[in-house]
């Protein structure tokens, strides 16, 4: 076993799913090893920043608030953001055409496990069953890209 191989490869699923296959067959491990340690990866990473998108959300929440009310005080204006940005945009039409489950396959494995688990929960994270859903694409989603990677560059 390549223990420094599976290591590497479960750190940068939990931050970057779809390229942790394609780099853990150049460190010379088995299927089954790159296999196991992407989704193990990518859970982890979905599980903290799944149940940690609360903390975060209303910690930008309460420091935006800050923010306005030292902008009132001080008789200035808060420079307003663009809401609807071509990533928003993105977001919104995978929303729209694949649904809760679409978002809870895809966001994770495109955009990046954090932002991706972060958008489920600010969407569907009072639902039930949206984790299972990540946790089910995160399996799926490793088949594609480990067989792939082993396809692609063995």
């Amino acid at each position: 076993m390549n223990w420094g191989g599976i290591t590497s490869t479960f750190l940068l699923s939990t931050v970057k799913f779809l390229f942790a296959p394609f780099t853990a067959v150049h460190l010379g491990m088995h299927y089954y090893e790159t296999y196991f340690a992407s989704v193990a990866g990518g859970i982890f990473g979905s599980f903290f920043f799944y149940f940690g998108s609360d903390f975060l959300l209303a910690y930008t929440a309460k420091r935006y608030a800050k923010k306005l009310l030292w902008a009132k005080q001080n008789n200035t204006t808060v420079k307003v953001k663009k809401k609807f940005t071509k990533m928003n945009r993105f977001i919104l039409k995978i929303k729209s055409t694949f649904g809760k489950i679409g978002i809870c396959f895809w966001a994770p494995f495109f955009l990046s496990v954090p932002i991706g688990s972060i958008v489920v929960a600010k969407f569907y994270g009072n639902e039930k069953f949206t984790f299972l859903w990540i946790m089910l694409g995160m399996f799926l989603n490793a088949i594609v890209t480990t067989f792939l990677s082993y396809v692609i560059f063995r």
